[in-house]
């Protein structure tokens, strides 16, 4: 297969990781005989510093002529830390969900045996948690009419029949390939937005009579999520909702750092850790690029390539029993890894005749 890349590094720790990903990528393609090519376009902090434009026009253009993004992060303290600003790194990202239509996120939370005990969990809870969150990515309070003055501010959150279907829909064809149950997240006690998503899916399970439905309020669902995660197989939710929510995942798995993410909708797919640009961290060499890399194995199978995601997630599964791991999840007295060194391994490993 020839694949044409996109690749938006972005901000922080963004160019460390994407070196990492495309470094994975390109092994894999050489590996099993596909042609890669990348292009590679400028996003969020470091667009707004060049032509004032976290998502410019010549990227969007970018990412249209791809078959995928590979994608890292955006975000700087100066926009942070300023709320009167304007122009924000974040916007970047919203509007290439937008401009690309990417409704689905799909997000997969996945324990390793060998770092359960880097979870504030206890171990009987979280050894097993395998479930996906495919949250809602275009709608909501994120796009929804804005106000703000140095008194009043709101944002509005609304959903439509169709962005709620289709999503919905999503979600029981995830369960479906799964283990057939499907929870619905909302806040329907409180929201009408919520009460028009629960209101849907209940119309729209007859269609998918092999698909066991629960649902759950959003507040319920995050002590659930820490108290019993094996309960979950297939979550699907608002905007909002999804990004809290799965971001309070990465608790279960030990870190951030090993959390890929797939966005998909109605033009070129998106494929991104779960993590942010963590610019504290940026050309110190401690940042783990295992999402990042793990993003890349979801492009493949995106793709129907499933033997080309297996070796990747092996391969990383390999560097973690093996202690080839950045400080925030290394072993006490392991040795020192860094994300050009773990990054370099993996690479190695999917290499024919590795010498490891």
């Amino acid at each position: 297969m020839d694949f044409k890349i996109a690749v938006l590094a972005g901000d922080g720790i963004g160019p460390e990781i994407s070196e990492q990903g495309v470094a994975v990528m390109t092994a894999v393609c050489e590996k099993f005989g596909h042609t890669v090519s990348y292009e590679y376009a400028i996003c969020g902090a470091d667009a707004i510093d060049k032509v004032g434009d976290p998502f410019p026009e010549e990227t969007f253009q970018t990412c249209l002529r791809a078959d995928a993004v590979l994608f890292s992060a955006v975000g700087d303290p100066k926009y942070d830390n300023d709320p009167t600003s304007k122009v924000r790194p974040e916007q970047g990202l919203l509007a290439m969900r937008k401009g690309l239509g990417l409704y689905a996120n799909i997000r997969p939370i996945e324990t390793f045996d060998c770092l359960v005990h880097k979870s504030p969990l206890k171990d009987e809870l979280v050894r097993g948690a395998d479930f996906i969150c495919i949250r809602e990515l275009t709608g909501g309070m994120y796009f929804g009419e804005k106000y703000q003055d140095n008194d009043r501010a709101y944002d509005t959150n609304v959903y439509t029949r169709g962005e709620i279907e289709r999503i919905l829909r999503v979600g029981f064809e995830y369960a479906r390939r799964r283990q057939h149950h499907l929870t619905v997240v909302d806040k329907a006690n409180i929201l009408a937005s919520s009460r028009l998503w629960r209101q849907i899916a209940q119309e729209m399970e007859p269609q998918y009579p092999d698909v066991r439905v629960d649902y759950m309020y959003v507040d319920n669902a995050s002590m659930r999520m820490l108290q019993e995660p094996r309960f979950f197989d297939v979550i699907v939710t608002e905007n909002t909702f999804g990004d809290i929510l799965t971001d309070e995942a990465s608790c279960i798995t030990g870190s951030m750092g090993l959390l890929p993410s797939a966005s998909t909708g109605d033009h070129t797919p998106v494929f991104e850790p779960v993590h942010g640009s963590w610019p504290q961290a940026a050309g110190k060499n401690i940042a783990n690029p295992l999402a990042q890399i793990l993003s890349v194995a979801m492009l493949f199978e995106y793709f129907g390539l499933m033997e080309e995601g297996r070796v990747i997630r092996e391969a990383v599964r390999a560097s973690l029993d093996a202690h080839v791991r950045t400080p925030e999840i290394q072993v006490e007295g392991g040795a020192t890894y860094g994300t050009r060194e773990v990054g370099e391994w993996i690479v190695k490993r999917l290499t024919p005749n590795p010498s490891l």
